[in-house]
């Protein structure tokens, strides 16, 4: 019997509840205070590091003296630019000689134009109407350079005509402008190249490395017939290029959020070219008498799945090597963020993803771009039909994309068919070559104000078949252009301005001034 003044009994005293102590809640917020104590520690002291990490990382521009202004007559050149606009030379992938009279126009204007070029560099056409010339250096002991730019260009899409503020094919100069279809992508490339050579011979200058000059003419429609076998016929006489620079990314002002002075962006190496053609057979019928899953709706949902399994990102690569050389260029958070990435990676891939054009930078992008099912509206089709394009990012393959996209579509009927003009991505070129810093500092020179760092080129050019003949290829077009710019590239309303016109001029008359000194 327990005694009644609610006392333990002595059986069961060594594991009864003891009665609490003031001693122990001062123990256990002393604890507290500590632990509190230890995580503010860390949490300052990871602020004094991502601080100190953000202000000792340095600037990566190269220091150098603006180039003197060019003595160019800016004006005259914009109008022999926009006397070739009218020359239609649009390549077909299907019809290779269905605009030739017009590439033969074009050729015959450049030798009118240009008499000093053409007296001084041999000049060849290769397959249809591609156009190599060679400018011998003074220095047969050095490797040769190409420059290289396309003659042709996309068609004006139906329908999109009146959407357009002058004739897309009339040369027009107005406001400042040269207006037309070729003038950004890519004639003004070419004609730049040419009266910077032009300037230059007048001059007396003689290059010390061998120039060659790469005028493809199926650009846009794969580069199979013009740049591929000018590439394959250098590799025949055994000529090894230092470097080459094509047409590529851009000098952007304003486009990169955090950063106040343009960006201009030399692309290292370009994505591969991945479509895929698919194709799902079922049973035709009757619409009155459904199946539960038709070819329409078994492909689409094929499609939705595929949409929502992107292939895996990150900021690595050409993307961490760009981000990397912008960072300490950049101000406020974005400085900040960009130079930490050890810490803030996934919150800055988050945030590039949301954009369609930084994403693109990340990871090989998924595009839906055709489907096809049906001619009647009773009658349940027995074939759909799809297109996927993929932009490869250099490390994946198109072995490993079609994997991805057999595995997405989770549909084992579905046929997958290759385009036969699918090509992997490039290899990436070094930005410790001389081509690189090559590029480099006459962009610092040309464009003052402007940052440069190497970035991807996301969509395709010529420059990917000289892989055959170099190790340095690099993509890089010295047009000024805004957000509102992009669009104008095979979009309506395309044109340059004459003053950036006179810049591009003076760059490539800078960068070919510059290999007569020895490196």
């Amino acid at each position: 019997m327990t005694r009644a003044s609610g006392n333990r009994p002595r059986c069961c005293r060594s594991w009864w509840p003891k009665a609490s102590s003031s001693a122990e809640p001062e123990t256990s917020r002393s604890m507290l205070k500590r632990v509190s104590l230890v995580v503010l520690l860390a949490l300052l002291a990871l602020a004094a590091a991502v601080a100190v990490n953000t202000w000792r990382t340095p600037s990566r521009q190269v220091a150098v003296a603006p180039a003197p202004a060019l003595t160019v007559d800016v004006q005259a050149a914009a109008r022999r630019l926009a006397a070739a606009i009218p020359f239609k030379t649009v390549s077909s992938l299907e019809d290779a000689k269905g605009n030739a009279a017009e590439f033969d126009k074009l050729h015959a204007y450049l030798e009118q134009q240009f008499p000093k070029l053409h007296a001084t560099l041999k000049k060849e056409v290769v397959g249809n109407k591609a156009l190599l010339y060679t400018w011998a250096g003074s220095d047969p002991s050095t490797k040769p350079i190409a420059l290289m730019a396309h003659q042709d260009m996309v068609p004006i899409a139906p329908g999109t005509e009146k959407a357009w503020s002058v004739d897309p094919f009339g040369g027009v100069i107005q406001d400042g402008f040269v207006w037309g279809r070729g003038t950004l992508d890519n004639k003004s490339n070419l004609f730049a190249q040419m009266e910077a050579i032009e300037l230059l011979i007048a001059q007396g200058f003689q290059p010390r490395q061998t120039v060659y000059l790469v005028m493809g003419d199926d650009e846009e429609v794969s580069g199979l017939r013009g740049a591929l076998p000018i590439a394959e016929l250098l590799k025949s006489r055994g000529v090894r290029l230092d470097w080459v620079l094509d047409e590529g990314l851009l000098v952007l002002d304003g486009v990169l959020p955090g950063l106040s002075k343009p960006a201009a962006l030399i692309g290292l190496a370009e994505k591969g070219y991945g479509t895929f053609f698919l194709s799902l057979d079922t049973a035709p019928g009757h619409s009155s008498m459904p199946p539960a899953h038709s070819a329409i709706g078994s492909m689409s949902a094929a499609l939705a799945r595929l949409e929502a399994t992107p292939m895996p990102g990150g900021i690595k690569g050409v993307a961490g090597q760009m981000f990397g050389t912008l960072a300490p260029e950049m101000s406020g958070l974005n400085r900040v963020l960009l130079s930490n990435l050890w810490l803030t990676g996934p919150l800055v891939q988050g945030q590039l993803e949301k954009s369609p054009s930084s994403n693109a930078m990340l990871r090989t992008t998924t595009a839906l771009t055709i489907v096809r099912a049906g001619n009647k509206d009773n009658v349940l089709p027995g074939r759909a039909e799809a297109a996927v394009n993929f932009r490869i990012l250099p490390g994946d393959s198109i072995d490993s994309v079609e994997k991805h996209l057999r595995s997405a579509l989770g549909n084992d009927a579905i046929q997958i068919k290759r385009y036969p003009g699918n090509s992997e991505p490039s290899p990436v070129s070094p930005t410790d070559s001389t081509g690189y810093r090559a590029v480099e500092l006459a962009v610092r020179q040309t464009f003052p104000d402007a940052v440069v760092a190497p970035g991807l080129m996301t969509a395709a050019t010529d420059s990917r078949h000289f892989s055959l003949v170099s190790d340095a290829v690099y993509r890089f077009s010295p047009f000024r252009v805004k957000g509102e710019d992009l669009a104008r590239f095979h979009g309506n309303n395309e044109r340059l301005s004459i003053a950036n016109y006179g810049e591009m001029i003076q760059f490539y008359h800078q960068l070919l001034r510059n290999t007569a000194q020895p490196q």
